[in-house]
């Protein structure tokens, strides 16, 4: 029997899109985004996007192709399909978007989308007492009961770790082969690279320059283990806290010290602190390399976004006190401190880094 309708359907005719409606659609997309995350992290962990770049299926190929259950499919691409990773075909099958391209071949994407996952998913949710506190409560509630992150890096778990270190390494290690070259247009004896962290930089310099000696310093914790890789006497450890009121004692004596990504991890108050220390431990040849991603200096505003947000890591995560700084934060600080910005060098390396060399007022 053919179906009747006793009411007529009514269709709401779509209007000139408002600010408002516009403002809505994406307070929904914040509202919902730690399921978009997940979707996303799902989409990745089945295989899915990887099994339509190799060709378009429907969902129940999807599912006999992923060894999941239709229902997961359904589930999946429902949402999928809203948030624009894949495109529904006129045949019913499904490809991916250049955005799903982005999570599968995109490397900066995968680094970041897995710092987030396995480093700061759970401690995000501390952030607002974090904030209160100024304590990392993400890492003390949930990971370590540590003043930050950097005392307990050897204890993380493999996948922890891993995460943790590509995210470190992936943006500053592209500016390696462009500030060596601006390091050592001058004759550098020793350089001293203060959190030197896994020692990837100290081994690039090694090899730009056969005549320099590189002195890593960082936590004691960390040089024990960086320590164990390195079998050369030119490159020198010291391990201690910047923050401790000792005297910067370096041996052999540095002509130059590098700070790379580094000062993003103090309190604009703790950074006055390290530079005065630096410059005390300096004469007026001495010369002094800041590398920053700063917030300010990106030409894309993916990236500036991404730096943004980087800062809630330091906040409930890292040290609960520091963040990604603007260049005109910077210059404030080092302003007020014991030293002067000789020489700027903008969009070092793909990630628009910037160089400041500094010596003593």
């Amino acid at each position: 029997m053919e179906e009747k309708s006793t009411k007529t359907k009514y269709t709401r005719k779509k209007k000139n899109t408002s600010e408002t409606v516009n403002a809505l659609t994406e307070a929904q997309k914040i509202a919902f985004a730690p399921f978009t995350f997940q979707i996303v992290a799902a989409l990745l962990e089945f295989g899915l996007l990887q099994s339509l770049n190799e060709s378009k299926k429907t969902r129940q190929q999807l599912a006999e192709a992923c060894n999941i259950s239709k229902y997961a499919v359904d589930t999946l691409f429902d949402a999928a399909v809203c948030i624009g990773l894949v495109r529904e075909n006129p045949d019913l099958t499904y490809s991916n978007t250049k955005l799903a391209e982005a999570f599968l071949f995109d490397e900066m994407t995968r680094v970041n989308f897995n710092f987030v996952r396995d480093i700061c998913c759970i401690g995000v949710t501390e952030l607002t007492q974090s904030l209160r506190e100024n304590k990392p409560l993400g890492l003390q509630k949930h990971y370590f009961d540590s003043p930050t992150i950097y005392q307990v890096l050897t204890k993380l778990n493999d996948k922890m770790i891993k995460s943790w270190c590509e995210f470190d390494h992936h943006y500053s290690d592209d500016c390696f082969d462009e500030i060596l070259r601006i390091i050592f247009e001058e004759k550098t004896k020793v350089l001293c690279d203060i959190g030197g962290n896994t020692g990837k930089f100290e081994r690039a310099c090694l090899n730009f320059d056969k005549d320099c000696t590189i002195v890593m310093l960082d936590l004691p914790e960390n040089i024990a283990e960086t320590q164990k890789n390195f079998n050369t006497e030119r490159c020198k450890f010291v391990g201690a806290n910047i923050l401790s009121d000792e005297k910067l004692s370096i041996t052999p004596h540095p002509d130059t010290f590098l700070m790379s990504q580094f000062l993003d991890c103090f309190s604009k108050e703790q950074v006055l602190f390290i530079l005065n220390k630096i410059a005390d431990a300096s004469d007026e040849n001495t010369r002094i390399f800041i590398l920053e991603p700063f917030i300010d200096n990106q030409l894309f505003e993916g990236a500036a976004y991404a730096l943004a947000h980087i800062s809630l890591y330091f906040t409930c995560m890292a040290n609960g006190c520091s963040k990604m700084y603007k260049e005109t934060e910077m210059r404030e600080i080092i302003e007020q401190s014991k030293l002067k910005i000789k020489k700027t060098y903008y969009n070092i390396g793909k990630y628009d880094y910037t160089f400041l060399e500094c010596r003593k007022k």
